[in-house]
């Protein structure tokens, strides 16, 4: 104790100077015991009041971040624990955005006993977690921040369950995911002792990965991607999300399909950009790693997703063929193009939200996700299966979508960088998104058809919720708008 107090008062100093940088995260925290405090004692009086602390924190922390972004200063922090730029802001505002469209998703479809204050502060507590992974480059708060957003995780697909069906989701979720964390920290502990720092983007951090053995680097590098793997589902670490999906109510399911993945990428695009900048063992192994995965999660994916008649579980598969395309943006967009990647990011997350709006609509109408229900409802609900039709078409990547700007930015990308280094791995990887991007127009197309194609029910009442899918239409529109101008919201970034 005598040897640290020395250290006291710089450490303090330290901590004073970094929580203005910190004012978005600690908004969040003031926000999560708000929310437990009214869900104790106003909720009773009135429901909506854990709702409105949610809401209203996440647009004050919303605030504080855009005035983040207009500083335009890189900040470092809490014993450089946490890198604030650009690129990280932007990230946390689309995190924060969708988390919002979330949390009213959530109390517009709230049909259960359980109290919903609850669940508002888990999800803010993952928000936090979330904002931690883009900021950090320190692997202990890599992983405890990890540990947050997985454990908030695991609660919010068990908290409604109320079937065998649900809690056998939720139960894979934990055991799969409890076995990927102890991997990942025994990788992370590997990495401190080659290196000596937690530190990815040290220098000495580098230096250390440089000089240890090839064998051991190679085992803590696979160990490390089983963490990241299983927030992004690529494979292997895929096989928990068709069951989650399918068991969790679609709510969480749309939490779990996008802002999750925000997240995860930002941290693997600041790892590749730190690691792939030295030309040595370490940096080309992750690099063939990435590619390797890359092609067999799109193929997986893909090729898995045309066998399935719910519609959540081919969305599970559409997801995990999807990680693919977004690890290919993370190889060739790092730091200095990171525009790209957010863009890509933002469009991602609209389509997957808008779509589990519409899954979630007919759900409630029709008591399924069966893509056979929707046979002949096209005539019935003209305007949420156009809207629905033009979203999955989004996701194919056709024009005039933002979907197809996105996918054209990517693949354009990766020639570019093939035609520079000549890498069979780069042609390979091209070759199989263009591939499993045709592959994916035969399952996404099942819906309309059966819809617009196919005879059906002929009683068919639709309990649609106004603002609900008004979310959705809006999502739609904006997925078509940034299709034909796309600058609007790259120039943002």
């Amino acid at each position: 104790m005598l040897a640290f107090s020395p250290y006291i008062s710089s450490f303090i100093d330290q901590i004073i100077v970094s929580i203005p940088y910190f004012k978005p995260e600690l908004t969040l925290i003031i926000t999560f015991i708000g929310t437990i405090i009214a869900s104790l004692f106003v909720d009773k009086y009135w429901d909506k009041a854990s709702f409105t602390i949610t809401i209203a924190g996440l647009l004050l922390s919303g605030c504080y971040l855009f005035g983040q972004g207009l500083s335009h200063v890189d900040m470092v922090g809490f014993f450089d624990m946490i890198h604030i730029d650009t690129f990280a802001t932007s990230a946390r505002m689309i995190i924060l955005l969708s988390t919002l469209l979330i949390a009213i998703f959530i109390q517009q479809r709230h049909q259960h006993d359980r109290p919903l204050g609850d669940l508002y502060a888990v999800l803010l507590t993952a928000t936090l977690g979330l904002n931690l992974l883009t900021m950090s480059s320190n692997w202990l708060m890599i992983f405890i921040a990890v540990e947050t957003v997985s454990i908030s995780s695991y609660i919010m697909v068990g908290y409604f369950s109320s079937n065998k069906a649900q809690s056998e989701a939720a139960m894979k979720y934990v055991l799969f995911g409890s076995t990927c964390a102890a991997v990942m920290l025994y990788g992370v502990s590997l990495l401190y002792g080659f290196t000596g720092n937690l530190n990815f983007d040290a220098p000495s951090h580098i230096a250390g990965l440089v000089e240890a053995p090839k064998l051991m680097i190679s085992i803590a590098l696979l160990f490390l991607l089983t963490g990241i793997g299983f927030k992004l589902s690529f494979f292997p670490f895929h096989v928990w999300s068709p069951d989650v999906y399918q068991g969790a109510p679609t709510v969480i399911t749309t939490y779990l399909a996008t802002v999750p993945k925000i997240a995860v990428v930002v941290l693997l695009s600041k790892l590749l950009a730190a690691w792939l900048a030295v030309s040595f063992y370490f940096s080309d192994f992750l690099a063939y790693a990435i590619i390797i995965i890359a092609i067999a999660t799109m193929l997986i994916g893909n090729l898995a997703a045309l066998r399935q008649q719910d519609a959540k579980r081919m969305m599970a598969y559409s997801a995990i063929g999807h990680t693919g395309i977004l690890l290919m943006a993370v190889l060739v967009y790092q730091n200095n193009e990171s525009n790209i990647l957010l863009f890509y990011l933002s469009i991602y997350t609209l389509m997957n939200i808008a779509v589990f709006i519409f899954i979630d609509s007919l759900e409630v109408s029709l008591g399924n996700t069966s893509i056979d229900s929707y046979k002949g409802l096209g005539k019935q609900s003209p305007v949420l299966f156009t809207a629905f039709s033009l979203v999955l078409i989004a996701l194919i990547g056709l024009p005039p979508t933002a979907g197809f700007v996105g996918k054209l930015l990517i693949f354009s990308k990766v020639f570019e960088q093939y035609q520079n280094f000549q890498s069979f791995g780069l042609l390979a990887l091209l070759i199989v998104g263009a591939l499993t991007s045709v592959i994916s127009l035969f399952y996404y197309f099942k819906i309309p058809l059966n819809a617009f194609l196919k005879d059906g029910l002929d009683q068919y009442v639709h309990k649609s919720n106004p603002l609900l899918l008004g979310i959705g239409l809006l999502c739609t529109l904006l997925v078509i708008l940034l299709g034909l101008f796309p600058d609007v919201l790259l120039s943002i970034f």
